[in-house]
């Protein structure tokens, strides 16, 4: 009975969330429905483990989130996305369009800007560059998720992003974990999707399809409807219903002064990461004052947090003048951080109710018997709970809170380098996530005027086959030579 109950959990999870309920209910809620067929106190379950997990969750990776938004409201509303964004097309030229939109997406989201703030800054343009260079209107969402949802995301070493962020206190490791293995996987999943976007182009080219200007309707997700929110219900980022329209700037900043943060947010990053935190005396923290941990379980987590401080620092600098309601922005950023990081704990939360019920750990030993050791049994987890939750930063948190532990262990035994582990975990999370029930997707091609039928068959070609076939490429190669 609890097997069929944690099946019929999951199943609620995530027909319900796909129908636009909010993950805050449906988490505790589904959580329950597991533990009742377990035969679990449920009010125990709620409140001693459901609670714990989120709230450790929480404790863990809000500065992150409430970090991170707050940038990308203040990048976008002082005009440095569609800065950057016009400066790529504008050297590139419309003969490379898909490369500029692929590259000002890559830029701007490694450099810490939220997904759905480049998506709302990424489609107008990469439309005008589309236009122009008379290519179809349908290759325009899978543009942008090769830019923004792919090797920035989870590939590239010192990427912000959550998906990136999520396994470090797990393995104590870095941003830059397995540097070589990340900038390997990042590479395929770039070229691979730039070739099957560039064979996409010249087909559709030579049969005579190009940009239809009649039936382009593109639509705009800015109004914070509640069927609007509902597209973002496994957000991981952002909470539309916050996003608002931006402030207006008259001067536009100049190119110099719209990188600079994002240059900011690598550098500290790296700095921090290979420099600072390694060197500091970091013992008390083994005290139960502190949490009784340990420097690697929160020097990734530190490194990032002091690198979009320090960015917003360096924005508010360069760009006072282009933001006149300074604190308006900021609470914005701020409000838009909440329902993402509530969403995604309450997600842990799930996990650790899951994790702690008896027939899961029938489930466990299936999953870590899978042929290959830990690192292969790692990739499919994150690649099977992705795709269920529709959530990269979802899947991932449900597995690693789930296993996380007995992973390490694994690899410890096995003599794996924890930063593998890591870099897995983090591809993995981003691949089946993007089925299509996934809540980026659905808004994006509602920005791009597009549907699943036009547009999805691309999204899938750039946005969960590179992934899988980097996995493929970089498991045998740690297997070979170690992380590196």
């Amino acid at each position: 009975m609890g097997l069929i109950g944690m099946i019929l959990s999951l199943a609620l999870l995530i027909g319900l969330a796909f129908r636009g309920w909010s993950v805050l209910v449906l988490a505790p809620l589904t959580a329950m429905v597991a533990a009742l067929f377990s035969g679990y106190p449920l009010l125990a379950s709620w409140t001693q483990l459901f609670m714990v997990g989120t709230a450790d969750f929480l404790g863990r990776f809000f500065p992150l989130f409430l970090l991170g938004a707050i940038f990308g409201r203040l990048m976008n509303d002082s005009g440095s996305v569609r800065v950057i964004a016009d400066t790529m097309i504008r050297w590139l030229g419309t003969e490379r369009a898909i490369l500029a939109v692929v590259l000002a997406g890559a830029l701007v989201t490694y450099g810490g800007v939220s997904l759905f703030v480049a998506f709302f800054v990424l489609v107008p343009m990469a439309r005008e560059v589309f236009i122009a260079a008379d290519i179809p209107r349908r290759l325009m969402p899978a543009a942008i998720v090769l830019g923004t949802s792919t090797f920035t995301m989870s590939a590239l070493p010192g990427s912000p992003a959550i998906q990136n962020a999520i396994p470090m206190p797990f393995f104590g490791t870095t941003p830059f974990a397995a540097p070589g293995l990340g900038l390997i996987a990042a590479a395929t999943m770039f070229g691979l999707g730039m070739l099957w976007l560039s064979h996409a182009c010249r087909s559709a080219q030579g049969k005579g399809e190009g940009f239809s200007v009649d039936d382009d309707a593109p639509h705009s997700v800015l109004s914070g409807t509640e069927s609007d929110r509902s597209r973002g219900a496994l957000a991981d980022e952002f909470d539309l219903a916050e996003a608002g329209e931006p402030s207006s700037t008259e001067a536009p900043p100049s190119p110099f002064a719209a990188f600079a943060p994002l240059v900011v947010v690598t550098v500290v990053n790296l700095v921090m990461s290979l420099l600072v935190l390694p060197r500091m005396d970091l013992a008390y923290l083994a005290e139960p004052e502190w949490g009784s941990t340990f420097m690697a379980a929160v020097a990734g987590v530190w490194s990032v947090i002091v690198a979009l401080a320090a960015a917003i620092v360096v924005l508010i600098l360069l760009h006072r003048a282009r933001l006149p309601r300074l604190r308006d922005s900021v609470d914005a950023g701020a409000h838009a951080s909440v329902i993402p990081a509530l969403s995604v704990a309450c997600l842990a939360g799930f996990g650790s109710v899951i994790a702690a019920l008896p027939p899961f750990h029938y489930i466990r030993e299936q999953v870590l018997a899978v042929p290959g050791g830990p690192v292969v049994s790692l990739a499919v987890a994150t690649n099977v709970l992705a795709g269920l939750t529709g959530s990269a930063s979802g899947g991932l948190t449900i597995a690693l809170d789930a296993m996380g532990s007995l992973y390490k262990a694994a690899a410890e035994a096995a003599g794996i380098n924890p930063s593998l582990l890591h870099r897995v975990a983090a591809i993995g999370s981003g691949t089946l996530d993007m089925l299509p029930h996934n809540g980026a997707i659905v808004t994006l091609l509602g920005l791009c005027g597009a549907t699943h039928r036009e547009s999805y068959r691309d999204i899938v070609a750039v946005g969960i086959l590179p992934p899988i076939v980097a996995l493929l490429i970089i498991i045998p190669l740690g297997a070979l030579f170690g992380s590196f």
